[in-house]
């Protein structure tokens, strides 16, 4: 390896060369997650359709400008008729489902819409990929909740118990096992390769969501206010939005080279990344500055898990996937991003600078987030 030369730097363009002319269907492409996964895939040259629901104000997928950049088709993934036509229509080779109701408060308000979209949602895009034939690579991303919790202070493997316990967590319980169902009964034959993602809460720019954390800080510290904290004690895994999406697409990669790879995986931080969320806010505070402070509100909600952490040995073992990332680099990253939307720039250049300090390290001086501007 020469002088100055990154060592990632032939593992990013390995991947990103893969995917560059690849016929890539992605649901949910209008939310939070979706937008990233959409702008790494066409930074890696990759033809990309999306499927969702109308973006929400504000949107990430607007604010990134990838309505111009990509194919968006608008629809339901409650609507098998909608879906099918358009995996008929664009007849992909490799299909990465992330459209779902994913906030567990919402699953209480609404638990009819959550398990039809989580569950029902995910019968009609596997059954589209079944009919239509063609579809190499199934990637269905659902969530670190899906476990039975039961207090351990250690991380759950892909082979401990699914048994969510509210209604978003059951239906992504419900969504892997039906995964499973077809994998074993249609796709036996090789032809095409499926495997889940179980990932924990994600931190980045441009997330507008109720519910989240870090969303709602911002929210707080925008309005002068303090941010308001519901479990500050409960324990979670965060990271960067764009560790679980590398990962997404090196399982969605590895397994369309080798039928072998298809499974269930873990996507989470290291330890270090499994902390409160009082300990999360810290950071946000420190990272935003100008006085920025919380406060726990002592509110009763419904059940949420006290403790929960995952056990990323397979995906490591098999795929050598590692986190980038520290939990702190993630919000201060986060809090960059929220910045320079702040103050009117334009973000699909600062985003593709981010993921290319990702992707590279911060390979040879790539951190210098002003050369992307």
């Amino acid at each position: 390896m020469g002088k100055g030369e990154c060592p990632l730097a032939g593992v990013v363009e390995r991947m990103l060369n893969f995917y560059r002319h690849k016929k890539v269907f992605v649901t949910g492409h209008t939310g939070f997650k979706g937008s990233w996964l959409c702008a790494m895939l066409l930074m890696a040259g990759a033809e990309v359709t999306g499927f969702s629901l109308p973006p929400a104000d504000p949107s990430l997928f607007r604010i990134a400008g990838l309505e111009y950049r990509m194919r968006s088709i608008q629809g339901d993934i409650r609507d098998f008729d909608a879906i099918y036509r358009a995996v008929s229509q664009v007849k992909p080779e490799i299909v990465i489902h992330l459209a779902a109701q994913p906030i567990v408060r919402e699953g209480y308000r609404d638990p009819v819409g959550t398990y039809s979209t989580n569950v029902m949602g995910t019968v009609h895009l596997l059954e589209c990929v079944r009919r239509c034939g063609g579809v190499r690579s199934v990637l269905n991303v659902t969530t670190d909740k899906v476990y039975e919790n039961r207090g351990w202070p250690w991380g759950y493997r892909e082979t401990d118990r699914l048994n969510g316990f509210d209604p978003y967590a059951g239906s992504k319980s419900c969504s892997e096992l039906l995964t499973d169902s077809y994998r074993n009964s249609f796709f036996s034959d090789g032809e095409t390769a499926i495997s889940t993602a179980r990932a924990g809460n994600v931190i980045g720019g441009g997330d507008f969501a109720a519910d989240r954390i870090i969303p709602d800080c911002i929210r707080a510290v925008q309005a002068g206010k303090p941010i308001q904290l519901r479990n500050p004690d409960s324990v979670r895994p965060y990271q960067h939005v764009l560790e679980p999406l590398s990962a997404y697409l090196l399982i969605a990669r590895r397994q369309y080279e080798d039928g072998a790879f298809a499974g269930c995986y873990n996507v989470g931080p290291d330890s270090e990344g499994c902390l409160t969320t009082g300990r999360l806010a810290d950071l946000f505070c420190r990272a935003w500055g100008e006085g920025a402070r919380w406060e726990s509100t002592g509110e009763r909600g419904p059940h949420e898990d006290a403790v929960l952490r995952l056990d990323c040995s397979k995906i490591r073992a098999l795929l050598g996937w590692r986190p980038k990332w520290t939990v702190g680099r993630a919000v201060e990253e986060t809090v960059a991003w929220t910045r320079e939307w702040m103050e009117g720039q334009e973000m699909s250049a600062f985003m593709e600078g981010q993921m290319k300090m990702f992707l590279r390290g911060d390979c040879d001086g790539e951190n210098d987030r002003d050369k992307y501007r």
